[in-house]
């Protein structure tokens, strides 16, 4: 399998130019297959390549093992690529451990989207458009995390900038989803600067962009130098933008504009998680840097807190996931910067999983209730939508962190890190924990208990999805119970299979001197992983208390608020802020630009040319005088010249 791994993103490839070219003239029904068969046999095809890494391990086919050197690892070469100079750089890709945990992720939960789309789409009359656009962005995605290099990453990484741009205005005839596309894609590319410039410098200290090539000089390179540190930190620009943490976040809530399997499939498995893989994949070149480790976990952790108390009294049923998602990554990114890179990938997983979860359910909330998405006009849906609450319900204890579920065990794992990197950072962490299960559990009662609150043509037309959509909820649901299991801790008798898959990848980091990174003792262990646990059960027991035995409801839009809530409820007013510092001035100055510059300047220039043009065929028209006198006496008089013009 591994030989023909290049067919695993060729098939989504496929899947959007047979949908883009012939969509429309074959029936939905056939787009839907087409589109859900390319990402399934790019699963089938995953799981090939999966089975082969593992008989790498001495698990499965022991002749697979001639093909992976002793980092379990093998890179397929396609073609050559780019030669110039010094620079030769190969298309290729490189399978091993991480790379083909990430295929199954994005394969895997990008399939089960793919065929929930099928019912949520069903009536949209751009329905082949939208598969198109879905197919892209897996091929674009896989190719990210398959490539050898950091520039075939960079080009999946502005590949799936482009197709959240072409998701999120999808409905481009609302003009204020045009916006929204508009913001993500510039504010990525704020981020994609810095990773570009980073690009540049691994190049010009390593002479080499290969990750294997680049990994293997690092190796040798003491802690702390400056390069390493400059490299380390443009990364992180670029992995801040795609993975939007603070201060390029702004755009993912912004991007609940786009139909909800393209919330689901860019919040959950794949898009924000790039900036986690690029990381993970560099992490020698982090661990050689502990300035930008700081940085990683500081920016995360801030960012996890920050987005929490924003989900905290958000009404929209996809803003309170969208700005769940960015504290989840934030959470991810304290377990990079703590050195927990394994944990930090199991979160991914598990993220994935009940996040992908949350957003489809959310989508078959909005589905029943015709559109509608603010949770004040919900409540009591649990006896019209079974199975949509059933599965709901597991998500949200997953997120929360609650044993034995699969949140509980990759969040768990991270924090147990910060104790031993900084116990604030634990303490801070707890608190973000217990913050996400409040909103979640807040989210879960106001929409499924209580008296109904909306309309009575609303209530008219609740009915559970069709089996197209629940039945991805259903295995979503199953993989949110158990997947944690696949990192079951030491502690409770475990040997943590996840630790040992990874390991090939990690060691470098692990063995570096540099590296101190560390779970407590398994008493105290215990006692942190009780302490968090009861804290969010405390949550849990608040938001019961408040929204289901009080039926307390948010306050509405035009109700008195407190300045704090209504700070909070505005975000922070971020978004005023950096329109204040940032796009005002820039319009501004864009505006006098234009007045000087370009009217006054460029346009004067212009004109003055063309103006200059039309004289000067004013004054030659009026050697055609008409008379053919006149013609033959300049005919004379030019042959004359010429021929003196020879003589001299």
């Amino acid at each position: 399998m591994t030989f023909i791994s290049w067919l695993i993103p060729v098939f989504p490839l496929i899947g959007f130019l047979v949908i883009g070219l012939f969509g429309r003239k074959i029936s939905k029904t056939l787009v839907g297959f087409i589109g859900c068969g390319s990402v399934l046999l790019s699963l089938i095809l995953s799981i090939g390549v999966f089975m082969d890494v593992m008989g790498s391990f001495g698990i499965g086919t022991p002749t697979v093992y001639d093909i992976f050197n002793k980092n379990h690892a093998c890179t397929v070469p396609l073609y050559d690529w780019i030669s110039s100079g010094n620079l030769h750089v190969s298309f290729a890709f490189l399978i091993d451990p991480l790379s083909c945990w990430f295929l199954l992720i994005i394969t895997g939960v990008g399939f089960l989207i793919h065929v929930y789309s099928v019912g949520y789409m069903h009536d949209d009359p751009d329905f082949s458009r939208f598969f198109s656009y879905l197919n892209l962005f897996i091929f674009f995605m896989l190719l990210l995390v398959l490539g050898d290099s950091y520039l075939t990453l960079f080009v999946g990484w502005e590949g799936v900038g482009l197709c959240s741009y072409l998701l999120i205005g999808f409905w481009f005839k609302n003009n204020e989803y045009n916006k929204a596309a508009n913001k993500a894609f510039i504010m990525n590319r704020i981020g994609d600067l810095g990773f570009l410039l980073g690009i540049i410098l691994i190049y010009v200290t390593f002479g080499s962009i290969r990750y294997t090539e680049v990994f293997d000089v690092a190796n040798s390179f003491p802690a702390s130098q400056p390069v390493i540190i400059a490299i380390t930190l443009l990364l992180f620009v670029g992995a801040a933008g795609k993975s939007a943490q603070i201060p390029l976040y702004t755009w993912l809530p912004d991007a609940m504009a786009g139909p909800t399997p393209v919330s689901a499939l860019i919040h959950a498995a794949t898009m924000v998680t790039a900036g986690i893989y690029m990381i993970a994949r560099s992490n020698i070149l982090y661990t050689l840097a502990p300035v930008s480790m700081d940085l990683v976990a500081g920016v995360g952790l801030f960012t996890a807190l920050f987005a929490a108390t924003i989900g905290l009294f958000q009404n929209d049923i996809k803003k309170v996931l969208a700005y769940s998602t960015v504290s989840q990554l934030g959470y991810m990114f304290l377990g990079l910067g703590v050195g927990a890179y394994t944990g930090a990938v199991f979160h991914v997983t598990t993220h994935a999983f009940f996040k992908a979860l949350l957003f489809l359910g959310a989508g078959s909330v909005i589905h029943a209730m015709s559109g509608e998405q603010d949770i004040r006009n919900m409540g009591g849906l649990k006896k019209y939508l079974r199975i949509t609450f059933i599965t709901f319900a597991l998500g949200t204890i997953a997120i929360s962190g609650m044993p034995p579920f699969s949140g509980f065990f990759s969040k768990d794992e991270i924090l147990g890190y910060a104790w031993n990197y900084n116990k604030f950072f634990w303490l801070m962490g707890v608190l973000g924990s217990v913050m996400t299960a409040f909103y979640m559990f807040r989210l879960f009662y106001l929409i499924f208990y209580g008296k109904f609150r909306g309309t009575e043509k609303q209530q008219h037309h609740l009915h559970e999805s069709p089996m197209t959509m629940a039945v991805p909820l259903i295995i979503l649901a199953a993989l949110s119970v158990v997947g944690g299991f696949i990192g079951f801790p030491e502690v409770f008798g475990g040997n943590h299979w996840l630790h040992e898959y990874f390991y090939p990848v990690f060691k470098d980091s692990y063995n570096n001197l540099n590296y101190h990174a560390s779970l407590p003792s398994h008493s105290t262990e215990i006692i942190l992983i009780l302490f968090a646990v009861a804290a969010a059960g405390a949550s849990i027991t608040a938001a019961w208390y408040y929204y289901k035995k009080k039926e307390n409801l948010p306050a509405k839009d035009g109700d008195n608020i407190n300045p704090v809530q209504k700070t909070i409820y505005n975000k922070y007013y971020m978004d005023e802020i950096y329109a204040t510092l940032f796009m005002k001035p820039i319009d501004r100055l864009s505006e006098k630009l234009h007045q000087i510059i370009e009217l006054k300047g460029i346009d004067r220039i212009v004109n003055f040319f063309g103006e200059g043009v039309i004289w000067m065929s004013g004054q030659a028209r009026l050697l055609q005088t008409g008379y053919t006198g006149f013609y033959i006496f300049a005919m004379v008089i030019s042959i004359i010249l010429i021929l003196f013009y020879k003589l001299v």
